[in-house]
C-alpha cells in the first residue's frame, strides 16, 4: 500500500492511496484458503473443494470485501501516519474503474479527502464580562398564575352546541399520509382541550365548530422538526369522530381550589406558585445569560473554520429556511432580500454555530466536562412526554438512531460548558420587566 500527499492546505489535505492488484489478489487467496475447510459444496467432500472452484463461486464477492477493507485501512493509515485530527468523516473518491479492480485487472487507487480541525487557543473565560437579566415577581404575576391553575383544573359539563376554544372534545381519530395509516396516529375516547396545543398545529383548530356525533377530516402538516423523520414536514389527514363536547365551568380561587390541588389552603398554594414562578424567572434569566456568554465567546475567538463543517451546517439551516418559506408560501423577496442575500445571512449564522461548537467543545475537553448516559436518557424521556400516546415510538427512534442521540446530547453538553463559564466570568445583573425577561434572547441584542 502506497500513500502520497497530493494537496496540503491549513485545514484541508488530500492523499492518493494505491493498493497493487497483486496485494489484493493475495488477500483474496488468503480468504479463500481460510474459508476452504468450512465450505461444503455439492460434488465435493466437506472442506475438499479446490480453491480454483471456490474462486469461481465466491471470488468476486470476496474481492469486494477485500477492496472495502483496503479502503478503510488506507484512509485510517493516511490519517494516523500524519497525526491528523479530522473535522468530519474523511471522504473517499475512487480513481479509475472500480469494476476493473474487483475483476483483478487494475490496482486499487483512491483519494482520501480530509478536512482538519483548526488549532486555536481558547480565551481566558475568567476575564469575560457578561450580563444577567433579572425581574421581580409581582402580586399581579401570582394572580395571573392562579387564574391559569384554576383554568387547568376546572370541571366540564356536556353541551349540545358546537365546540369552541377551551371546550373539551372526546374523540376517536385515525391519521393517514397519502391514504396510508401510520403508527401512533390512532386513538379512541381521547379528551382534547381545544386551544391547549396538545396535538400538532392545525389539528385542534380543525375541530372548532364540530358537534357531538359529527365526523370530519382534519388536514394538518407535521412540523419539519418532528421526531419521526418519515413524517416530518408531510401533509396528513386525520379522520375524527366527535363523541362528546364539554364546556368549562368557572372555578373560584379560594381554599377549595387549593385543596383540589392537594394543598391545605390558598396561602400555601400562593407560596407554591411563587416558588414555581421563581424557577421560571431563573430559567428565562439563564437563557439571556447563555446568549451573552455565547456572544462573548464569538467575539473573542477568530480562527479559520473547516469549510466542510460550515457547508454542512449551512445546508441544514438553509433546508429549514426553505421548508419554512414553502410552508408559508413566501420567497426571499417577501423578507425584503434577494436569495443570495438571505443565503449570506444564514451562512454567517452557520459560521457562528460552527465556531461556537468548536470553542465549546475545546473548553469542555480542557476542563473535563462530560454528559453522562443517564442525563441523556432523562432528556429523551422529557422529549417523549411532548408526544402523548407516542412515547414508545419516540424511545425506539432514539434507541435506534445514534445521530438523534447525539442531537440530544449536544445541547446538554453546551449548557454544562456555558454554566462552567458563567461561574468564572464577571456577571453583571440588570433589572428588567417581565416582558423583556421572557422575550426571545435572539430579539434583544446582547450588550457587551
Amino acid at each position: 500500500m502506497q500513500i502520497s500527499e497530493t494537496l496540503s492546505q491549513d485545514l484541508h489535505k488530500q492523499f492518493t492511496v494505491t493498493v497493487p492488484a497483486s496485494e489484493l489478489e493475495g488477500r483474496v487467496n488468503a480468504r479463500l484458503e481460510e474459508m476452504k475447510p468450512r465450505v461444503n459444496l455439492k460434488g465435493f467432500r466437506p472442506g475438499k473443494a479446490p480453491v480454483s472452484f471456490l474462486r469461481k463461486q465466491f471470488g468476486k464477492s470476496i474481492m469486494g470485501e477485500v477492496v472495502e477493507q483496503a479502503v478503510n485501512e488506507g484512509s485510517q493509515k493516511a490519517i494516523a501516519d500524519n497525526k491528523l485530527k479530522p473535522a468530519l468523516q474523511p471522504r473517499v473518491e475512487p480513481v479509475g474503474s472500480v469494476e476493473d479492480v474487483v475483476e483483478g485487472k487494475a490496482d486499487l487507487t483512491f483519494k482520501v479527502i480530509v478536512d482538519l480541525m483548526p488549532d486555536f487557543a481558547t480565551t481566558d473565560v475568567s476575564k469575560l464580562t457578561v450580563e444577567r437579566l433579572t425581574a421581580d415577581i409581582t402580586d399581579a404575576d401570582i394572580d395571573e398564575a392562579l387564574e391559569r391553575l384554576a383554568k387547568n383544573v376546572r370541571n366540564y359539563t356536556t353541551k349540545d352546541g358546537a365546540a369552541e376554544k377551551d371546550d373539551v372534545v372526546v374523540i376517536d381519530y385515525e391519521g393517514s399520509i397519502d391514504g396510508v395509516p401510520f403508527d401512533g396516529g390512532k386513538g379512541t375516547d381521547f379528551s382534547l382541550t381545544l386551544g391547549s396545543g396538545t396535538f400538532i398545529p392545525g389539528f385542534e383548530d380543525g375541530l372548532i365548530g364540530a358537534k357531538a356525533g359529527e365526523t370530519r377530516d382534519v388536514n394538518v402538516t407535521f412540523p419539519t422538526e418532528y421526531h419521526a423523520a418519515e413524517m416530518a414536514g408531510k401533509a396528513a389527514v386525520f379522520n375524527v369522530t366527535v363523541k362528546e363536547v364539554k364546556s368549562p365551568e368557572e372555578t373560584k380561587i379560594d381554599d377549595e381550589l387549593a385543596k383540589k390541588l392537594g394543598l391545605d389552603d390558598l396561602a400555601t398554594l400562593k407560596t407554591r406558585v411563587r416558588e414555581q414562578l421563581e424557577n421560571d424567572y431563573k430559567g428565562a434569566s439563564r437563557l439571556h445569560l447563555k446568549r451573552r456568554v455565547l456572544d462573548a465567546l464569538d467575539n473573542t475567538h477568530d480562527f479559520p473554520l473547516p469549510p466542510a463543517m460550515v457547508e454542512h451546517e449551512f445546508g441544514n439551516i438553509w433546508a429549514q429556511v426553505q421548508d419554512e418559506l414553502k410552508r408559508e408560501g413566501k420567497t426571499a423577496a417577501d423578507e425584503g432580500k434577494t436569495e443570495d442575500e438571505l443565503k449570506d445571512e444564514y451562512r454567517k449564522i452557520a459560521e457562528r454555530r460552527v465556531r461556537l461548537g468548536l470553542v465549546l467543545g475545546k473548553l469542555g475537553e480542557q476542563n473535563g466536562i462530560t454528559v453522562a448516559g443517564d442525563e441523556v436518557q432523562r432528556a429523551i424521556m422529557a422529549r417523549a412526554r411532548q408526544f402523548p400516546g407516542q412515547e414508545q415510538q419516540v424511545f425506539q427512534f432514539y434507541a435506534n438512531n445514534p445521530q438523534a442521540q447525539a442531537e440530544i446530547r449536544a445541547p446538554l453538553f453546551e449548557d454544562k460548558v456555558v454554566d462552567f463559564i458563567a461561574e468564572l466570568a464577571t456577571v453583571n445583573e440588570r433589572k428588567v420587566d417581565r416582558e423583556t425577561l421572557f422575550a426571545d434572547p435572539e430579539d434583544e441584542p446582547a450588550k457587551a
